[in-house]
């Protein structure tokens, strides 16, 4: 963990709801901050592959949503039904 990375007092007996909110926010912005740098990289990334057109942006948005559902084990054959339940609720979209 970073020297920065602020950490709930465990000593204490009795800590307030609110003292632990605090606590909490400060240890998540000492996080955000540190990953700053790697928000820059990974924009840095997509617009390295988008001017040297190897993939557009809605091809990477398509790549990461994909990651982003296997990741979370989703059910493919339960996301497709409701895709089409949505689609028969508003139509299809047009593409041009």
């Amino acid at each position: 963990m970073s020297a920065e990375l602020q950490l709930v007092n465990e000593e204490k007996e009795e800590v307030s709801k609110e003292q632990r909110a605090v606590d909490y926010l400060k240890s998540m912005v000492s996080i955000e901050k540190a990953m700053e740098p790697y928000k820059e990289q990974k924009k840095d990334l997509r617009k390295n592959y988008m001017e040297n057109g190897w993939l557009t942006r809605q091809d990477i948005w398509n790549a990461v949503k994909a990651f982003r559902l296997y990741e979370q084990d989703a059910d493919m054959d339960d996301l497709n039904d409701m895709f089409e339940t949505v689609e028969q609720q508003f139509g299809e979209k047009d593409n041009a």
